[in-house]
């Protein structure tokens, strides 16, 4: 279940402002920060949102959280529909400090596109009803804890850049490190002590990330396993519902039925 707080006042009118934004494929917004709280969720395409505190994907049945004030920049995979909810501040502050990726059911998804449709006095009216549901559904909404980290140290952080610009893929950490002008040794003790997690670890998180993408995107499982390294479908579901606690075809599901 959600770790957020559950102090939230829902008597109070309006503690939410909903938008709604269309990018193409490709797009970038650039880093900035609000002075509210903001509920990020992509009705189609796929973002990867880089905060200080790492790589937040999201496709269509997740959205994420940004808490006011944190800098934040976004990538968008394919044609991305992003529905946005910007909480005000005693909204927020019930709704926690740090980044949180939330599942997103079937109720929630319309609440959310409710919420953007709510133009003039009636709708308004009715927004006042369903308010109260749409912050519940938020607060109880399931998490997802997967996201890349990112480092601070110069070396490491170089290391981590081509890993993620996908031109080191398939190196080692031996010729990782010669590149950064370290030894192996130093650039291991440096993903645990940075990123508190090792080399392989990290890696497989990117590897998964690009899955992720792939797969909300309809690539096949087997195309997607393929170009993350593995040498079969079974492989790849194995580490896939490792992380996630999901298998790759019940993401896929989960991916189209979010779209419809």
């Amino acid at each position: 279940m959600s770790r957020f707080g559950q102090a939230c006042s829902l008597g109070r009118a309006w503690p939410i402002t909903a938008l709604a934004k269309d990018y193409p494929q490709g797009w970038h917004v650039a880093k900035h920060r609000h002075r509210r709280g903001q509920l990020i969720y992509a009705k189609s395409g796929v973002m990867h949102v880089t905060t200080r505190e790492g790589i937040w994907i999201v496709p269509p049945q997740r959205a994420l959280w940004i808490p006011l004030g944190m800098q934040h920049e976004i990538h968008m995979e394919g044609r991305v529909a992003v529905r946005m909810l910007y909480m005000d501040r005693a909204t927020s502050d019930s709704f926690g400090t740090h980044c949180r990726v939330l599942a997103v059911s079937a109720l929630l998804r319309e609440l959310i596109l409710a919420a953007v449709q709510a133009h003039g006095q009636r709708q308004r009216q009715r927004m006042g009803v369903l308010t109260p549901l749409l912050l519940h559904e938020l607060q109880t909404a399931d998490e997802m804890s997967f996201h890349i980290p990112v480092p601070s140290d110069p070396r490491l952080k170089n290391v981590c850049q081509r890993l993620l610009g996908g031109t080191a893929r398939a190196e080692t950490l031996e010729q990782l490190a010669a590149r950064a002008g370290a030894s192996s040794r130093t650039l291991a003790r440096l993903f645990e002590r940075e990123l508190q997690m090792s080399f392989v670890r990290w890696r497989q998180y990117v590897r998964l990330a690009r899955a992720l993408s792939q797969m909300s995107l309809g690539h096949s499982i087997k195309a997607v396993a393929r170009d993350a390294g593995y040498a079969n479908c079974s492989a790849f579901s194995s580490m896939f519902h490792r992380v996630l606690g999901i298998t790759p075809s019940d993401y896929m599901r989960l991916a189209v039925e979010s779209q419809a």
